[in-house]
């Protein structure tokens, strides 16, 4: 089977929702992200094997958008798109279907991306208010527009704005992790600390100039806005609780994620395809596994990972040790650190199927540089951001082993083993 080049990656800043992009769509973000893989790699008129993008965010009129970013890329025309959505692991699980197909010898180049924005909702009016329209249109005499009119209310034109509340529970993403990091034990102290980690490790990546052939200027933005060079843990521990305000919660603005914008995209090859044309091979993309936990009945929203991670492991004969770089998303402090502790913990580990817990990673190769609660976490494009950021990192070390882990709404998660 065919080895998956991981062979660059491209994406815009990420900014802070209702700021820089307002009035910019997933679209038009992820073609600009098209637009440079195109250039950086001479793919101008290449018909490609595929084209894998998704977005959280969006409007149903976008049923096919991924074959319109294609059609203002540059691409041959004749290169085929599709549309993902798995929640926060979007774009990762594109890059992961995309790479298999690639094994398979069935195609031997294609991008996977994603994109999200909070600057350009997809505002909805009432289901009342849809069927009565819905109505409207079916009505066959005047008599009849008139009686489905005069039934409007002024109630049914509330906007309906898109949550992140989990259904089953009616509860937040925040709200579900603060039940975890009681759980679990964990202190608003070593959630900030990891905060403060984050924006420093991804200050500094811009400082080394490691994000100057991924990141490229959009709408006059040159560089992520929601990084802060300057926050310090004096800083991070006078914010208030934002999730659980009963003087109880530690999740603030500081320890989780913001409402972001952005977008990012991943040129996946096989490596014959790669060698023959001389791309550059950063790293491969060796194995992935997704899993769920049943937050309904009573385990963390944000858990699955420690499942998936543990299958993973036991299907590649490796130790959670035998890792050089661990990329865990950053949906908010708390998550990561109990996702950490979970795996150090023996009576957890025999629910993943392990006698002994998977036990520790070294601290100092986690996130190395920056993760999502400083560099933000635009949903549909964080696996994308992530996969690209740590292949990058494994070229520039000459090699290793790179462990990428992202948790998603609906008690879901995808993980995967990135290899140089």
């Amino acid at each position: 089977m065919e080895k998956v080049a991981i062979i660059g990656s491209r994406r815009v800043p990420f900014v802070k929702s209702f700021t820089h992009y307002l009035r910019t769509s997933n679209q038009d973000m992820l073609t600009a992200c098209l637009q440079e893989i195109v250039s950086q790699y001479g793919l101008s008129g290449e018909r490609l094997g595929d084209v894998a993008l998704g977005a959280i965010m969006n409007r149903s009129t976008d049923w096919n958008f991924a074959r319109e970013c294609v059609l203002g890329s540059g691409l041959d025309p004749h290169t085929p798109a599709y549309n993902v959505i798995r929640a926060c692991s979007t774009s990762l699980d594109a890059a992961v279907q995309l790479g298999l197909r690639i094994k398979a010898g069935q195609i031997e180049v294609g991008i996977a991306g994603g994109s999200d924005t909070n600057s350009d909702l997809p505002i909805l009016f009432s289901k009342q208010f849809s069927w009565k329209m819905v109505a409207l249109r079916g009505a066959r005499s005047l008599g009849e527009r008139l009686k489905i009119l005069a039934s409007f209310r002024i109630r049914d034109l509330s906007p309906l704005y898109p949550s992140i509340v989990e259904p089953r529970t009616g509860l937040s993403m925040g709200q579900h992790t603060e039940l975890m990091v009681k759980e679990w034990g964990i202190s608003r102290e070593a959630q900030d600390e990891l905060a403060y980690h984050s924006h420093m490790n991804a200050e500094k990546a811009y400082q080394d100039g490691f994000f100057k052939d991924l990141v490229f200027p959009f709408k006059g933005v040159v560089k992520d806005t929601i990084i802060r060079p300057d926050t310090t843990p004096e800083k991070l521990a006078k914010l208030k609780p934002a999730f659980d305000t009963s003087g109880k919660g530690s999740l603030t603005a500081g320890n989780s994620t913001l409402y972001s914008d952005g977008a990012a995209a991943v040129l996946l090859a096989a490596e014959s395809y790669a060698q023959s044309r001389n791309l550059p091979i950063l790293a491969y993309l060796e194995d992935a596994e997704s899993a769920a936990v049943d937050y309904v009945h009573g385990e963390g929203l944000l858990m699955a990972p420690t499942y998936a991670v543990a299958r993973l492991l036991k299907r590649n004969n490796l130790r959670l040790q035998d890792f050089d770089l661990y990329e865990i998303h950053e949906a908010f402090c708390g998550q990561v650190l109990c996702t950490l502790k979970a795996w150090e913990d023996p009576a957890y580990c025999k629910k993943l199927g392990y006698d002994a817990p998977l036990g520790s990673i070294d601290r100092s190769k986690l996130n190395i540089r920056g993760g999502s609660v400083a560099i933000g976490h635009p949903f549909g494009a964080t696996g994308a951001r992530i996969l690209g950021q740590t292949a990058k990192m494994l070229q520039e070390r000459g090699g290793g082993r790179a462990l990428v882990s992202i948790c998603t709404a609906g008690g879901m998660g995808m993980v995967a083993i990135v290899q140089r």
